[in-house]
């Protein structure tokens, strides 16, 4: 029986040789221990698939000639299960055909060889499955977090309307122009339309109009020809060519050059470009989606951008609506960013107190979902397993007057705020104004803090050391909790 690794340390990977000679797998088995492979043996194909069924195994090496199932009927059975579809298979036999070799790599093995095995030759084919496993997981991997990055968030009434809008609109052929204040997710509405569309498996190329210069935005839309102009030492392939077959996505169009926008609407219209220096016309077949957070129609009517490329790119409007449109959807959106950025930083996932959403859903956002997204992320960075109001930064959008409607809101209608007694100071006999265990909380590390803090002499560095906080967390919840220098527990 296989023993595991020691703790901490990656498992072995596992090499199932299935072959009913026994001194083959004895041969394998000696061979792959030296070089640092667990093994699994079988006789059988029957046994084999008993034994994936039980352990999870990184490599199988097959021999053809089988009693039962077939050394190529256990590769159609892999192939045909979800669970085993990718797993590398080496296969070898003693009486080999062209044909037999030829209907192994069609089913999907990942090498072919015959007996006598030479050692070499396995282990540089067993490494190379495995090389080729671990890639094709990382690029599941990416794939799939690449995926949840453009995930879009949200089930309030605008969300839905654009939900079923991009539903619509991403089968057809129609341009898009997504327009949007900063930060409100525009690209993410691009990727969905792509992903919706029949293009999905072919590129999706992001051009931002505002970050490419203009004496450049010609030659990365079309390309060049080495020689075209100074500094042109090699052919380069533009834009339109590297989209072909997908979707071209052109962020902040409306700060496109002027003599830009009329070669990018020949090229829409025809469907054809030209290399820079170069004579030869390329046809491409390229879906453009466009964004911008300008008003496209005060930019037509003053001239700055033209109407007939307006209107070509405008056949299917879509709008993304502000963060102050969707408060209701704040909660949901805070959640998925505490979700990545413990993620990211190799944290464990953080959880809020619940005042903190109230608070984030009070908050001014002129950025959108992109400014909501760096408060999360700081909050994560500077809590502790709980994310406090406490954590959070100051709303630099906030304004006394908005404080003041607050503290009216909370209080009672009428009622003298200075008479109530502090929570937890009400008499015992009266559940019902007893300290929240959130309030009993929150005044005993108030409490702690002080104390950690006279004992040190208001050394703020110390004491955060002692409090295992960072140093800005501790200035934050020194002023959250109205902690006077000099103060006494």
């Amino acid at each position: 029986m296989a023993s595991l690794p020691p703790a901490g340390l990656a498992p072995l990977p596992t090499v199932l040789v299935v072959d009913d000679v026994r001194n083959i797998r004895r041969t394998l088995d000696l061979v792959l221990r030296g070089e640092g492979y667990d093994v699994a043996e079988a006789e059988t194909a029957e046994e084999a698939l008993e034994i994936m069924a039980r352990r999870p195994i990184d490599v199988v090496v097959a021999d053809l000639m089988l009693p039962g199932l077939s050394g190529l009927d256990l590769l159609r059975k892999l192939r045909a299960d979800e669970t085993t579809r990718e797993l590398p298979v080496v296969v070898i036999s003693g009486h080999a055909t062209v044909k037999d070799a030829v209907e192994a790599i069609r089913l999907g093995a990942t090498d072919f060889f015959e007996k006598p095995l030479a050692r070499e030759r396995v282990l540089v084919s067993i490494k190379n499955a495995l090389d080729k496993s671990r890639l094709a997981r990382r690029v599941a991997d990416y794939a799939e977090q690449v995926g949840a990055r453009y995930e879009m968030i949200g089930e309030c009434a605008a969300m839905l309307r654009l939900y079923h809008e991009i539903e619509r609109v991403a089968p057809t052929k129609a341009s898009v122009l997504i327009t949007g204040e900063s930060g409100t997710g525009k690209e993410l509405v691009s990727r969905a339309v792509h992903r919706l569309s029949p293009r999905t498996a072919n590129p999706f190329v992001k051009v931002n109009c505002a970050a490419i210069p203009r004496e450049l935005i010609e030659s990365e839309l079309f390309g060049h020809e080495k020689g075209a102009f100074t500094g042109a030492h090699n052919k380069k392939r533009g834009l339109f060519e590297q989209a072909h077959g997908g979707t071209m996505f052109l962020d902040e169009i409306g700060d496109m050059d002027l003599a830009a926008q009329a070669k990018l609407l020949r090229a829409l219209q025809s469907g054809e470009v030209q290399r820079l220096g170069g004579e030869t016309v390329l046809n491409v077949d390229v879906r453009v989606l466009a964004a911008t957070n300008k008003d496209l129609d005060r930019e037509v009517a003053a001239g700055r951008f033209r109407e007939d490329l307006f209107f070509r790119l405008a056949v299917f409007p879509l709008r993304t609506p502000t963060l102050g449109e969707r408060t209701e959807d704040i909660r949901a959106l805070a959640d998925a960013f505490m979700a990545a950025f413990s993620r990211e930083n190799g944290l464990r996932p953080k959880k809020a107190l619940p005042e903190v959403y109230a608070a984030l859903q009070r908050r001014q956002y002129p950025g959108n979902v992109r400014e909501l997204k760096n408060v999360v992320e700081r909050a994560v960075i500077l809590s502790g397993d709980v994310i406090t109001i406490a954590d959070l930064p100051e709303d630099p959008h906030r304004s006394p007057f908005d404080d003041a409607a607050d503290d009216l809101r909370s209080s009672d209608s009428g009622a003298d705020a200075e008479s109530k007694p502090p929570p937890g100071d009400a008499p015992a006999d009266d559940p019902a104004r007893r300290a929240t265990l959130r309030e009993h909380r929150e005044r005993a590390e108030r409490s702690y803090i002080v104390e950690v803090l006279a004992s040190l002499e208001w050394n703020i560095s110390r004491a955060a050391q002692v409090l295992g906080v960072e140093r800005t967390n501790l200035h934050k919840k020194i002023r959250a909790y109205g902690i006077r220098r000099g103060e006494t527990p």
